[in-house]
């Protein structure tokens, strides 16, 4: 009943305040995620324009003779810091609170052939040292067409940054999961099309002839989106993944809105065939220039055909961007599994983060 009347709250405020999120910011702007990353299907490293709007759109004072990444026409850098104070009130067990350098990442981007050819790297240099992408990217002409081969994040739902939420942890696609294979995608007015086939080893060594198959397609429009995505992971005998969504976004009643539902089933488990469910709501308002308030609502059933098994969570993050490229997000997230789970369905977290970037 507590955490009912604090959903109750959350979600009164949010209605009655303005906001920012990282896909809001296309949804908000009315933009695709190619117009602000090197990468067509977005994360990872800032285009020039987005580097600009990190600059000079976001914060609530922008700096001067600030260094966008490039060192020239032909190479770019990039960057992202999150440290993090993190509170833990666990169900069972010791509480616990501990600093966190969440993750470090370092981005190349070098092009040989202007708007043409880019060879990008997406290294990770702690909490472990790791490669995240590394791929090359060819465009015709007019920038309607592109292939990519190598290592990459697979197109797939919303791209969203939290790797923890239901909807990226349970399908497996996130910020932690590259795969080695190659990628098309097709940009047409509102359209944006994208494939690729991978080896479905979540960037590990490949041992079977069984491969990955992605596909996802979005319309947008000025002030609202939409799309689906479809993915079929074939592993060895018997054992595979098929999993589709529906996502999308709508500016509506001032609130920039959010949502995907995910199907996934599972098959050859030890437990036989699983059939899981995964859900998202997000609701955004501006409070003011620079500060930014997210509500979500998730949703996870690990198996259909199990009763009372649902895993809910609610979470509150502002956003403070007082400089440019540097970012205070303080978040509360509220958790709430079967009461017997030993894991942490049922744990709450508090935050504070320091985010950086350029």
């Amino acid at each position: 009943m507590k955490k009912l009347s604090i959903l109750t709250f959350l979600l009164i405020a949010v209605y009655g305040l303005p906001a920012f999120a990282e896909p809001y910011l296309a949804l908000r702007s009315g933009q695709k995620c190619m117009s602000c990353h090197v990468n067509p299907t977005g994360g990872g490293k800032r285009s020039d324009a987005g580097s600009t709007f990190g600059q000079y759109v976001l914060p609530e004072t922008a700096g001067a003779d600030l260094w966008n990444g490039r060192v020239n026409p032909y190479l770019a850098m990039g960057g992202d810091l999150r440290a993090n104070l993190n509170y833990v009130d666990r169900e069972s067990g010791d509480n616990q609170s501990a600093f966190e350098t969440q993750r470090a990442s370092l981005y190349l981007e070098i092009t040989p052939i202007k708007d043409v050819l880019t060879l990008y790297v997406d290294q990770l240099m702690t909490p472990s040292a790791s490669n995240r992408e590394a791929y090359a990217l060819m465009w015709n002409k007019e920038r309607s067409l592109y292939f990519k081969a190598g290592k990459m994040f697979l197109p797939y739902g919303l791209r969203l940054e939290d790797d923890s939420a239901f909807i990226r942890s349970a399908s497996g696609i996130n910020f932690a999961n590259a795969d080695n294979g190659i990628e098309g995608g097709y940009e047409s007015g509102a359209w944006t099309l994208n494939a690729a086939l991978t080896n479905g080893s979540n960037g590990g060594a490949e041992d079977n002839t069984g491969k990955q198959i992605s596909l996802r397609a979005e319309h947008v429009q000025s002030s609202w989106r939409s799309g689906a995505s479809f993915n079929l992971n074939n592993g060895d005998a018997d054992a595979g993944r098929t999993m589709f969504n529906v996502f999308g976004g709508l500016q509506w009643l001032g609130i920039d809105w959010l949502a995907e539902i995910d199907s996934i089933k599972d098959e050859g488990t030890a437990l036989g065939d699983i059939d899981r469910m995964a859900a998202l709501l997000e609701a955004n308002r501006l409070l003011a220039k620079g500060q930014n308030l997210k509500v979500t609502l998730e949703y996870y059933d690990p198996d259909t055909d199990v009763d009372e098994d649902q895993q809910t969570r609610t979470s509150v993050v502002w956003e403070y961007t007082p400089l440019s490229l540097l970012q205070i997000r303080v978040g509360l997230r509220i958790a709430e599994g079967i009461p017997q789970a030993t894991d942490d369905q049922n744990d709450d977290l508090l935050f504070v983060q320091l985010h950086t970037w350029f």
